[in-house]
């Protein structure tokens, strides 16, 4: 039997496939599906620093209206403890999914700022998370905001987390920084112990009729994998930390071409929103067949074959793979018109 089992985060884990971040997680019967078709663990929704904002400031404001002119209100207003904001659920959620599946779950936090996260991270570890993925997303809409200034306020939140709790923290990064070998070497000494590549960039549309700029979410493909093969194949060897692959993995071929630029582990999402749960089976079972016919004895064996640091050629990887690239599209145009 061969062993498609691979380590992440110092977890090990059954298969190279994990479950990223999607609603389907919120059904504690869907996880117990995920990990029943071969699912090595599963990535909760994201909790939003927004969200616990908004809600600390209603909460606040209700606990306080009107106790400034009758004192006697006080007893008409409700404990603190009565009220469910989003972070009990969650946590409650966690704590049923944990008693539900062995498989590794890990919480997911959705923030830029160190807040209010170092206290709830802290109850995440507590609930019972293997893990936590800090999902971040920072966007520069102001003239006046630097990337130094962003980067140094991603690395102070993932400082700040990795030093407050024991389990290991995965970063979840976009793919718009100038330098990504130089911010993931930081972020491992700021403790990360992974990187996840990459956060979808989800761009609004334009409504040239209504004149309305409206939000819009499509399913990857896997032509989106592309840029997370090219960076994960830099990066191995470069970290010790882990990198995941998120984001473009829809088949047995997408997990390998990741495994061997040097992933740790694939994170599938929107294939499973298009072809079900159960697809993660047919592709463990495609994986399996692919390295048996070749006669490997494990996928370990295949991880960074394909990496940066294992090419006899880098070309691919650099800026002359750039110019040969556009260079054989301009020969074959000239070639064609005679």
């Amino acid at each position: 039997m061969i062993d498609i089992g691979m380590q992440y985060l110092g977890i090990k884990l059954s298969s190279p496939i994990m479950v990223a971040s999607t609603p389907l997680s919120e059904s504690v019967d869907n996880v117990r599906r995920m990990e029943d078709a071969g699912a090595a663990g599963i990535v909760l929704t994201s909790l939003f620093e927004e969200q616990l904002e908004l809600e600390q400031r209603a909460l606040d404001e209700d606990l306080s209206r009107g106790t400034e002119s009758f004192a006697e209100s006080l007893d008409f207003l409700p404990e603190q403890r009565e009220y469910r904001v989003t972070q009990d659920v969650y946590l409650d959620h966690l704590r049923k999914v944990r008693a539900a599946v062995d498989i590794p779950v890990l919480a997911s936090l959705n923030g830029v700022t160190p807040g209010g996260w170092i206290r709830f991270a802290k109850e995440m570890e507590e609930a019972g998370a293997h893990g936590i993925e800090l999902n971040t997303y920072a966007l520069a809409t102001h003239r006046s905001q630097t990337s130094s200034e962003i980067e140094n306020q991603l690395l102070e939140l993932v400082r700040n987390v990795c030093s407050a709790v024991s389990i290991p923290v995965a970063v979840k990064l976009s793919q718009s920084f100038t330098s990504l070998p130089h911010l993931a070497a930081r972020l491992e000494d700021a403790g990360a112990k992974g990187v996840v590549l990459f956060n979808r960039f989800y761009q609004p549309d334009f409504d040239i009729e209504s004149l309305e700029v409206r939000p819009t979410l499509h399913f990857s493909t896997p032509s989106e994998l592309l840029p997370r093969l090219h960076w994960a194949a830099i990066l191995y060897g470069n970290l010790n930390a882990d990198v995941a692959i998120t984001g473009g993995v829809h088949s047995a071929e997408d997990v390998l071409k990741s495994i061997m630029a040097g992933a740790s582990i694939t994170m599938m999402v929107s294939a499973l929103h298009i072809h079900g749960i159960e697809h993660i089976g047919r592709v463990l079972a495609d994986l399996r067949y692919w390295l048996e016919r070749r006669e490997y004895t494990s996928l370990a064996e295949t991880r960074g074959c394909l990496s940066r640091r294992s090419a006899p050629d880098t070309s691919p990887y650099d800026r002359r793979n750039y110019i040969k690239t556009l260079s054989s599209y301009s020969l074959r145009q000239t070639v064609a018109a005679f």
